[in-house]
């Protein structure tokens, strides 16, 4: 499954195992933890299989429980002037 070219800079994906992973969701944003996704191993860039996308639009759209629901602050900030 990996082991292709960077679409950016020609390096090579590699899976690696990330702990926490954020993705943003027309519906909301959502967090996988210990996921194995494809990282660049020159630029860095990720990739992201599928599955996993699948997965973050099941949870997202309510079709899949979410293990667990995280707060996440918001604020606003004022322009410098």
């Amino acid at each position: 499954m990996y082991g292709y070219r960077c679409e950016y800079c020609r390096g090579t994906v590699r899976p690696r195992r990330i702990a926490r992973e954020s993705f943003k969701h027309r519906l909301g944003f959502i967090i996988l933890e210990d996921v194995t996704i494809g990282v660049c191993d020159n630029c860095g860039n990720r990739y992201y299989n599928a599955d996993i996308l699948r997965t973050v639009h099941e949870i997202a759209s309510g079709k899949r429980p979410a293990e667990t629901t995280a707060v996440i602050p918001v604020a606003h900030v004022t322009p410098a002037g």
